[in-house]
């Protein structure tokens, strides 16, 4: 349930940044031990069910990761079936925190 918490709690600042969501795939276990600032957790396996409570629209850009880019893969499938237009894996966490950083 904390992961809920966290997700609602991180709405503002996606708010701020535009139409760009981060969000972390993994478990809720592995995101409270280690994540990047500002993303959201909606682990992959419950990422169907629980996109819709960021209100995102199908044409904000959504940048996914997890431990090794594998689980975010699946989950850009999953967001592109539904709908969702511009979903990037960014890999792995340390991945992820280097693409971020060279924006």
């Amino acid at each position: 349930m904390k992961w809920i918490l966290i997700a609602l709690l991180s709405l503002p600042m996606m708010a701020m940044a535009g139409p760009k969501v981060l969000i972390d795939v993994r478990t809720a276990g592995e995101f409270e031990k280690a994540h990047l600032e500002g993303a959201a957790n909606l682990p992959v396996d419950k990422i169907s069910e629980q996109i819709g409570m960021l209100g995102l629209s199908t044409s904000d850009e959504i940048l996914l990761y997890c431990r090794s880019g594998r689980r975010a893969d699946i989950a850009k499938n999953k967001l592109e079936f539904l709908g969702y237009t511009k979903v990037r894996n960014l890999g792995g966490i340390d991945d992820a925190r280097a693409a971020l950083a060279k924006k």
